[in-house]
This record gives C-alpha cells, structure tokens and sequence, in this order.
C-alpha cells in the first residue's frame, strides 16, 4: 500500500491549536451531545458523565482519557493477505465512492442497480490504485430494502479479496455483516485478533447521534471493528459558516464518538473522521472542492495528530454533474489537501459525482488516474550519483540530445509516470484516433477493464456457506 512519507503540510499555529481545544470543550461541557440509544446514555452515566434527557455533557478530561485508550494505528486484514492495509502513521488507504443512490454512464443517469454495484465492485478489484471498493458503492435500488445489505456484503466479499466497509443502516445489518465476515475468515477469534471490517458511523451533525448510527456502533465496537467516527458537517447548514466553529464542532463529534467506543470496548480501533464542506449559500446547495474544504481538510489532519488519532478525509469530491473540466479540478482541490495532510483512510477516492448522488463510470476511471498521478508526486525523489547522471554529460556532450544516450535507454521505460488515460497525442493523431475527449477514453477504459476483469478465486465451502446465509437470512426478514 502507499506510505506517504513527505512532510505534512500544518497550518495551525499553537495559538490556533490552544483556541480550538478550549472550543471543543466548552461545546461538550456546556452545550452536550445528544445520544440517541439508551445504551450509550447508560455507558456515559456510569462513567460519571452527566446525562439529560438525551443530552450527555462531557468532562473534557474524561474525553481524553477515553480516546487515549485507542490505538494509533492498526492493522485490517483482507481474504488476500497482499491486500490488508496499515491504518495510521504514514500509510494512506484509498476506497471507492460510498453511497451515491443514482448512477452515470455515459449520457445517462439513472438509478444505481445490484449489476452497478458488482460492477464497481470490479474496477475496484482491477485498479490496484485502490485498497477497497469501499461498502455501498451505489444504492442497488432494484433489490429488498431489508435484505440488500446482504447482496451488497457477497458481492464485495467474492468480487474482491480486498478489505471491505461493514453496512451501518441497523444494528440488524451491522450484525449480519460481522456474521459473514466471521464466516469468510474462518471465525469469531481471528476478525476480533486483526479486525477485517472498517465502517462508516456518521454524526447528525450538529451534535447528535442518532440511534441507527448507534447501534451499528455497538456492534463493530463490542466485536472490535474498526469504525470511523464521522461528524458530517456543511458550514452553513450543519454548522456555523466560520471555518474555526466548524473545526471545533467537528472535534467535539468525533472525540465523544470516539469516546463511546472505548467505553464499549477499550483499545478497539477507531478512526478519526472529517466530512467538512460547505453549502451555496445563495441557493442552499452542498458544494464540494471548495477553498474552504481543503483548508479544513488540511486543519484536520493537524487536529487528528494532535490528539494521537488516525484519520480519515478527502477523496475525490465534486459538485458536477457529469465528468467534466469542473468535476476534474474540484475533485483536484480535494485530493491535493488529502495528500498533504497525510488522510490515513480516504473514503470516496473514485466515483464521486453530483455533491455524492451519482456514482460515475468514467469518474471513476478518471479518479484512479488522478489518485495514482498523486501517489507518484508524493514518493520523495532518491537522490545518488546515478540519478545525477554525470556519464550522460560526457556521452552527449554540448549541445546534442539525451533521447538515444544510454542513460535514458536504461531507464526510458521506467524514469517517468506513464498515464493510462491522458493523451499526448498531437493535434493530427488525436484527430485521426477520434478526437476522444477524457470522459470519452475513461468509458472505454472502464468497458475494457469489466471485459478482462478475472474474479479472485475463493473456497468453495467458504462461498456455499455465505450463500446458505445469505438464502437463510433474506428468508428471515421476509425478503
């Protein structure tokens, strides 16, 4: 997997940093969150936390006692051993776009279905760019409600041997979820030694949260899995407009999450979530690659070193409806921060289009390339006598060329990124091959890649006893 070894960019002045802290614990302390499961209320209560109502108000000490009981960094195991990935430090994990209900290919937008899924779930296998196709890479809006998390979590665990998001719609589908990742690794004890799901809990931003978030977080947490604790935040609509009342909103969700789960069970992995943007405030609607997204990008990944937490943001978010210039540059303005602060878990990596409605088959593609361009820009140049070239010099001389120098034939192969989807065609050639503009070139590349797509093999015993499950189970909630 990547390992992002150049230096983090930190805007945030120890000023900054102290004011932010005494934010976040006045929020807690004097405003409170809103747990919305009595369990949760219940934990808190017993470790001496006031509780109101639905209202939990958090001694800030306690808070950091809690979240210093999570580690660092940990580890994820997939079915293949070469996939499972290191969570924190300098590792930075990619995943496929989460949640979008309606799908693009082409000209065409239309609701998301079983077959998208499995087909996103394919390039995911294919793009060695990506550590996990993610978990709801579109809403397959053509199968039960009650039972398609079931078809959802079969596919990503036969289509890929890839790590995979748990589904967070129920405690229920929490629990089934946990089940046939027990089965496809053999069992109970070897998921809970190396966890193998990651999921996505996500705050009711501002300062709820609700009781479906919460009792899949019961389930991962008690059966140590990791989870990512989520505010999700808007400014203007979730949160005041100003960045710093963002950031500390966002503190304030993600470390009392964070605190529940370690009161549910101590040293359980967790990660440090952020999904800061901001709305239009002209017409109300989210808008994604803005300054003001990156710059609170780059604050979170100072804050979650601050406090000793891995971390997840960024990806490749836009507001465009279709695979254009505009999706191409915010998804940039997105990606670049993510890189610079050294995001440990980055969700929506490809795919992302219309502010998260739409999956797209060619931003997808589009995404790899931009996702893997940053991970070449990001490895520190190795620098020794032989990249210095001196022998070159004497080869060619003053005034001749390197291109047949042997040098460059040793290395001409290798020496620079060698893109799958940008043309540098002149204007003659591309003309001739077309005049193919990206969007155009990544629908044949995705078309190309589900041609040759091969699926990993898997047990036979292991895929009839998940089928069994999944039969049994669909029958059970009258599906």
């Amino acid at each position: 997997m990547f390992r992002n070894r150049m230096p983090r960019y930190e805007v945030l002045s120890q000023d900054a940093m102290a004011t932010l802290d005494a934010g976040w614990r006045r929020l807690v302390s004097e405003i409170g969150v809103e747990f919305m499961d009595a369990r949760a209320r219940d934990l808190f209560a017993a470790a001496g936390q006031k509780v109101e109502d639905n209202t939990v108000f958090l001694d800030p000490e306690f808070v950091l006692e809690q979240v210093a009981k999570a580690p660092k960094e940990f580890d994820l195991q997939a079915r293949n051993p070469e996939h499972s990935v290191h969570i924190g430090g300098d590792a930075m994990a990619f995943g496929a776009v989460y949640g979008p209900p309606f799908v693009r290919e082409g000209d065409v937008r239309r609701d998301g279905t079983m077959e998208d899924f499995r087909n996103f779930a394919k390039l995911s296998q294919s793009f060695g760019v990506l550590d996990s196709a993610g978990g709801v890479v579109t809403e397959p809006n053509d199968t039960p409600l009650d039972s398609r998390h079931l078809d959802m979590t079969y596919a990503l665990q036969t289509l890929t041997d890839k790590i995979y998001m748990g589904n967070v719609v129920s405690g229920v589908n929490a629990a089934d979820t946990i089940a046939m990742t027990e089965i496809l690794f053999g069992s109970r004890a070897t998921i809970e030694e190396t966890p193998a799901l990651i999921s996505l809990i996500n705050c009711n931003s501002p300062l709820r949260w609700d009781d479906r978030m919460l009792e899949a977080q019961f389930e991962y947490s008690a059966a140590n899995q990791a989870v990512v604790l989520t505010p999700f935040i808007l400014m203007g609509a979730m949160s005041p407009v100003t960045i710093p009342a963002a950031l500390v909103q966002q503190i304030a969700e993600a470390l009392s999450g964070i605190a529940l789960s370690q009161l549910i069970r101590p040293g359980c992995p967790v990660v440090f979530g952020s999904f800061l943007s901001n709305i239009d405030m002209q017409s109300g609607s989210p808008t994604f690659g803005t300054p003001e997204s990156g710059i609170g990008l780059l604050c979170t990944g100072q804050i979650a070193r601050h406090f000793g937490l891995p971390f997840r943001t960024g990806g490749g978010l836009t507001s465009a409806q279709v695979p254009d210039a505009q999706a191409g540059y915010e998804a940039m303005m997105t990606l670049l921060p993510t890189f610079l602060a050294g995001a440990n878990w980055v969700m929506h990596s490809a795919g992302w289009l219309e502010g998260g409605l739409v999956s797209g088959y060619e931003k997808f593609v589009i995404d790899c390339e931009l996702v893997q361009m940053l991970q070449h820009e990001f490895t520190p140049l190795e620098i020794d006598e032989a990249s210095l070239a001196f022998d070159a010099h004497q080869e060619v001389g003053h005034g001749g060329h390197f291109l047949g120098a042997m040098h460059t034939m040793e290395r001409f192969r290798t020496c620079f990124y060698r893109p799958f989807l940008s043309s540098s065609e002149n204007y003659e050639r591309w003309m001739r091959n077309g005049a193919k503009d990206t969007a155009v070139r990544a629908g044949e590349v995705y078309q190309k890649r589900l041609e040759e797509y091969e699926q990993p093999p898997l047990d036979e015993a292991t895929r009839e006893e998940l089928e069994a499950y999944v039969v049994r189970r669909r029958a059970e909630l009258g599906d």
